[in-house]
């Protein structure tokens, strides 16, 4: 139980399985990279991959902002306990006549600064 400000207070409850973890209907999700996508790969095509090795959850597919063009690359969130398996299976597969890179996705640094342009170096 937690006080909340206005003096009342909440119930917070998680149904938990054996050993402390997230009971069944709860599972923890990982992201995979796939990296080296042909330009025609689609959402369907990779859900059907790599659902032959686990539930696939969500696909993503990357494209270009200015031009919509896919950058060949995606992400594809699966059941943890499936991720080791995928990454061995596919990892280096041909699909569409390139070898597919798949590995977990590392998650993307939240930082203030993109990019710095500039540097000036030149002569004036």
């Amino acid at each position: 139980m937690k006080h909340n400000r206005s003096g009342g207070t909440s119930h917070r409850s998680r149904v938990l399985g054996i050993a402390g973890k997230p009971a069944h209907g709860d599972k923890n999700l990982k992201k995979l990279y796939i990296g080296n996508l042909p330009f025609t790969a689609t959402e369907d095509e990779l859900k059907e991959l790599f659902g032959q090795h686990g539930t696939v959850h969500s696909v993503a597919l990357i494209n270009d902002r200015e031009t919509g063009r896919p950058r060949g690359f995606g992400f594809i969130e699966m059941d943890d306990n499936d991720i080791s398996g995928t990454i061995q299976a596919l990892d280096g597969k041909e699909m569409g006549g390139r070898a597919l890179r798949v590995n977990e996705a590392q998650d993307k640094p939240r930082g203030g600064g993109g990019g710095g342009g500039g540097g000036g170096g030149g002569r004036w």
